[in-house]
């Protein structure tokens, strides 16, 4: 099979769909792999790591596009490269559909396979393939709420930590998942009051037993969800549901019973934020005001720490796209039916159920796709 990796073009997404490494190992099993130049820039892996690693550097994305059977990629393509894209070609790559009807139906007028990261899913229970991107995001929550807190940056002026004879600042964190738990992680270390949210006893349960006293956990109820933003100097929505829409728990309402230079960080953005009063940024203008709260709502958050990110996600990625060449992609996903589950569109259609109800779309069963 020839795989291509084009270079990311999203607003300020420093990270590759492949590595150095990842390339070597598909080169091994015998495939050829093609690396738009420039492409690993961002996480410091030059041109020549990849020839070294038998990969051949082209100059165009347009290149990868027409010749490659498979495109690996980290962000959702963006509109030129989804116009690029073509019948039969295997797209592998975080999609995010649910909140994104047009890029749904890019992908269903190209006629590609696509298979997308965050639906994929593990024996285990779980979201392997966006485990690592959540761990990351989780922690950067925190470093991204703490920054917007300091006054210069709209902030309330609030050190999460404290300092001996000044109460810390309070952080909110609203699902007790895998961001959840990464955020909490890195707030209860910097010696914030910490409230952890979620509506799973067993998740409760869970984080109350690690974090014991260095954070405590609520029932997520209306009540008790209002009562701790209000009370927040830091809100992260940490709110999934995979494959579909995030629900809207923060209200607008809600805002004005916060303090003034309050902030939210909604890690859900992706799947189109967990906030009323959320809209998508970028690293380069990542916070907006709304009510007098700051809002940080970037949409690849682990595109700043590129080099950590690429390589967390290669680890998780790499084994299914080695599957995925070597047996077919049909072929693959009849073997593994959690890797089945990342198929979104197939053939113009939508195989993954809560897209197809999020874009108003029919829906069809991925079976119905491995028997074609």
């Amino acid at each position: 099979m020839i795989i291509g990796t084009p270079k990311e073009i999203k607003n300020h997404e420093y990270r590759v769909g492949l590595t150095p490494e990842s390339a070597r190992e598909l080169v091994v099993h015998g495939h050829r792999v093609l690396v738009q130049t420039g492409a690993g820039e961002g996480i410091g892996a030059h041109d020549r790591f990849y020839e070294q690693a038998g990969a051949e550097i082209v100059q165009t994305a347009e290149e990868i596009f027409a010749t490659c059977d498979m495109v690996v990629k980290v962000k959702e393509p963006q509109a030129v490269e989804r116009a690029m894209l073509r019948p039969g070609q295997i797209l592998y790559t975080y999609l995010h559909l649910a909140p994104d009807p047009e890029q749904t139906l890019d992908l269903m007028k190209s006629g590609a396979i696509c298979i997308a990261y965050e639906t994929v899913t593990s024996p285990h229970g779980g979201l392997p393939l966006l485990k690592p991107m959540s761990q990351v995001a989780g922690r950067m929550s925190i470093q991204a709420g703490a920054t917007a807190l300091e006054k210069a940056h709209g902030g309330r002026g609030v050190l999460l930590g404290g300092v001996p004879g000044v109460a810390p600042g309070k952080v909110c964190v609203i699902g007790g998942g895998v961001v959840g738990f990464n955020a909490a992680q890195m707030a209860a270390g910097l010696g914030a009051d910490v409230t952890i949210l979620d509506r799973d006893p067993e998740v409760l349960e869970r984080v109350g037993t690690f974090f014991e006293a260095r954070a405590k956990t609520r029932f997520s109820n209306r009540a008790n969800l209002a009562e701790c933003v209000a009370e927040a100097d830091l809100v992260i929505g940490a709110v999934l549901i995979p494959g579909a829409e995030a629900p809207k728990l923060v209200s607008r309402d809600m805002l004005k019973t916060m303090r003034p230079g309050s902030v939210l960080v909604d890690v859900a953005i992706d799947q189109g934020g967990c906030f009323e009063t959320s809209h998508a940024t970028t690293h380069a203008d990542p916070t907006y005001v709304v009510d007098g709260i700051v809002h940080y709502a970037v949409a690849n958050m682990p595109g700043a720490v590129a080099r950590t990110s690429t390589y967390a996600l290669n680890n998780v990625t790499l084994p299914h796209a080695l599957r995925i060449a070597d047996l077919g992609w049909k072929e693959a996903l009849k073997r593994d039916e959690h890797l089945a589950q990342g198929l979104n569109v197939w053939n113009g259609k939508v195989t993954f159920e809560a897209v197809a109800e999020a874009v108003g779309t029919d829906y069809v069963p991925v079976d119905q796709a491995l028997a074609g």
